[in-house]
């Protein structure tokens, strides 16, 4: 499990045809993805599971806690992004709500763009 950000201050400027935004890259996949959005309440639970393809999943608001095959807490906030390789055994909960965007795909890896978080 591997803990990134796609917070604004992570992401580039954009000018481009006139434009004036920060983009903030997440991912790039070759094959056929899929994408989710969590809303776990106060106590929800995605229980402990292995990924069937590379997971990610991005806080888009809210805050909880992962867990990876270590089966150590980690807490995780708004602009937060996890990634779980194929195989890898994890849970996400919450104790005060979260909602989130789960990205899957056979072929992803997170942006050479995105930084490790801490």
């Amino acid at each position: 499990m591997k803990i990134h950000s796609f917070r604004k201050s992570q992401g580039q400027k954009v000018t481009h045809y006139n434009s004036n935004f920060i983009l903030s890259k997440i991912v790039k996949t070759e094959a056929m993805a899929q994408i989710g959005c969590f809303y776990l309440e106060a106590g929800d639970v995605v229980g402990a599971h292995e990924a069937a393809v590379p997971q990610m999943l991005l806080v888009v608001s809210g805050k909880g806690c992962v867990q990876g095959h270590e089966s150590k807490d980690v807490l995780i906030e708004a602009g937060d992004a996890v990634f779980w390789s194929k195989g890898e055994r994890h849970k996400t909960y919450t104790d005060t709500g979260m909602t989130a965007i789960v990205i899957e795909s056979p072929e992803m890896a997170p942006s050479h763009y995105m930084s490790l978080k801490g």
